[in-house]
């Protein structure tokens, strides 16, 4: 089998420009879980501190979860100038409509080892008894 190395290097140059900017781009995964008492939404964001997440509901009662991280880093020397600087900024809004039964005032939300835990507990529903004597007139 014949390989053409120079294929890969002609669209890096081609699609590798300032016109086109390489696309690293990726939303992070969301799980969603129920159990008889709440839902349970976990997104994965490693590397992501408290600080980074903004969590609320908004007007229309909807969840809406944002990520936003500004990363640069710096190596200050003198002598040298910079032929490469690297550095990130994240951004990720998510907005969820959230279930009739969701108790809104009980959401709560943690971070740990990357993952961000919003708890949504479901209304408790008072059962009535229906049974009752009847009277016969």
């Amino acid at each position: 089998m014949r390989t053409n190395s120079w294929i890969p290097a002609v669209f890096n140059d081609l699609f590798d420009t300032d016109y086109m900017p390489k696309c690293n781009a990726t939303a992070p995964a969301i799980n969603v879980k129920e159990s008889d008492k709440a839902y349970t939404v976990e997104l994965a964001a490693p590397g992501m501190k408290k600080e980074d997440f903004n969590v609320h509901i908004n007007d229309e009662g909807n969840l809406v979860v944002k990520l936003e991280s500004k990363q640069e880093h710096k190596e200050e020397d003198k002598n040298t100038r910079y032929l490469r600087r690297e550095f990130s900024y994240s951004k990720y809004e998510q907005t969820l409509i959230l279930p009739d039964d969701v108790k809104k005032d009980g959401i709560s939300a943690k971070v740990e080892n990357g993952v961000l835990t919003v708890e949504l507990p479901k209304m408790v529903e008072e059962k009535v008894k229906v049974s009752r004597q009847i009277d016969i007139a």
